[in-house]
């Protein structure tokens, strides 16, 4: 899967996930201090799902109509990097197919899928 892993994603869950042989551009290494608006174009043009622990995503795509292929947002505050990293790498091999074209909010027990994006 194509991924972009926002500047507020440790670096522990891009390791993890580029281990586990998901494409990941990491805006820490690219580009970091990027703008919003770019990473999500990033991602769009990708077509990389975006992971992120930024609110701000939710804004820019609901509010703002901005285009996207997919928003992973975790909320797993208080864990490991080792623990974010299994959440997050469990999440997206149980849940791959139902994440494009959604936003999902990921917390330590539960992943909710928003299917309400239909552009990018």
């Amino acid at each position: 899967m194509n991924l972009v892993a926002d500047e507020s994603i440790d670096a522990a869950i891009t390791v993890r996930l580029r281990q586990e042989g998901h494409r990941v551009w990491a805006v820490a290494e690219m580009a970091p201090g990027l703008t919003d608006e770019a990473v999500l174009a990033l991602a769009r043009d990708q077509g990389a799902l975006l992971v992120t622990a930024d609110k701000d995503f939710g804004e820019l795509i609901f509010r703002q109509g901005r285009a996207t292929h997919g928003v992973m947002l975790i909320r797993l505050n208080g864990l490991s990097a080792d623990a974010k990293s299994e959440i997050v790498n469990t999440a997206l091999k149980e849940h791959e197919p139902h994440l494009a074209k959604a936003f999902a909010v990921l917390t330590p027990d539960h992943l909710r899928v928003r299917r309400a994006l239909n552009r990018g």
